[in-house]
């Protein structure tokens, strides 16, 4: 079963990362490398199409776990280790490097985790925070044999976060939390859904400069996730899809200073996204508006 599983993310790495149209051999590589099987629990498995109701798995063949599918690990709330190709295009997006510090926000079972500690390598480290108690404790064990993972049983809004180059947020925010982006390194990139629990919102890419206060910004492609506690908000949920309808692909930059302008796109409270380019712009990266949730 060894060698059939084997085959099987070869295929799938390949397949992912066709659908992320990305070419980025290291990120092939991690897919091709992280087994799904301890992430995803005894099977069968409840998989589906975003959108799309669950399908029960006829048994347990690890073939069904190797396609662009979200995977359930809890049905009835709706967790599920989220989709693939959409997963791959966004990491592509941040361009995690080999060596650096990364924080994730809801780590699941750590299947993700294990894919962002395959790309920074053992020189770099990854700080998984996961508030719910049965998802950390198995991203504890699924990912105690890797050296430079932590895993943190509690919310990843805290002043205490570490410094780190890339913040990856996997639960939907209507905004984000000011500790992401004072953790964040000058250089560093926040990429986080400003999704709204229930919404169809977008993937936020946030770089910080080493000076400014207008921050280069953008969507790397729509998406919806489980919501983040404390980041919820109903107006702001409203005035987003209505932002939405009306575009998302200009937004340039973040600011937090000054009054929001005629380039506004949307305003938060104490923050707000421009269409004017900011001083440094953000690597090219064509969004991706067939990805819509992870």
């Amino acid at each position: 079963m060894e060698d059939r599983s084997a085959k099987y993310r070869a295929f799938y790495a390949q397949l992912i990362c066709a659908a992320a149209k990305t070419t980025d051999t290291r990120i092939e590589q991690a897919f091709r490398t992280v087994k799904r099987e301890p992430f995803a629990g005894p099977g069968p498995w409840s998989i589906c199409l975003g959108g799309h109701p669950y399908v029960v798995t006829p048994d347990d063949d690890p073939a069904f776990l190797y396609q662009n599918t979200l995977l359930a690990l809890d049905p009835a709330r709706g967790l599920n280790i989220g989709m693939p190709g959409a997963h791959a295009y966004w990491l592509s997006g941040c361009g995690v490097r080999e060596g650096e510090i990364v924080i994730q926000i809801g780590a699941g079972s750590g299947y993700y985790t294990a894919i962002l500690a395959h790309l920074v390598g053992p020189g770099g480290r990854v700080h998984a925070y996961e508030i719910d108690e049965r998802l950390a404790v198995l991203a504890r064990e699924n990912l105690k044999d890797i050296a430079h993972v932590d895993v943190r049983e509690r919310s990843g809004i805290a002043s205490d976060l570490p410094a780190a180059d890339v913040i990856y947020v996997c639960a939907g925010a209507a905004q984000p939390a000011a500790e992401w982006l004072e953790a964040l390194r000058p250089g560093g990139r926040l990429v986080f859904p400003l999704a709204p629990e229930g919404m169809l919102g977008g993937m936020l890419m946030i770089n910080r400069p080493d000076a400014g206060a207008m921050w280069p910004a953008k969507f790397l492609s729509r998406a919806q996730f489980i919501g983040c506690a404390g980041l919820q908000d109903v107006d702001a949920g409203r005035r987003l899809a209505e932002a939405f309808a009306r575009g998302w692909e200009s937004v340039r930059s973040f600011r937090r200073e000054d009054a929001p302008d005629e380039t506004c796109w949307f305003a938060g409270e104490g923050w707000w996204l421009s269409t004017a380019s900011a001083a440094v712009p953000t690597e090219a990266i064509h969004p991706h508006a067939d990805i819509t949730q992870a």
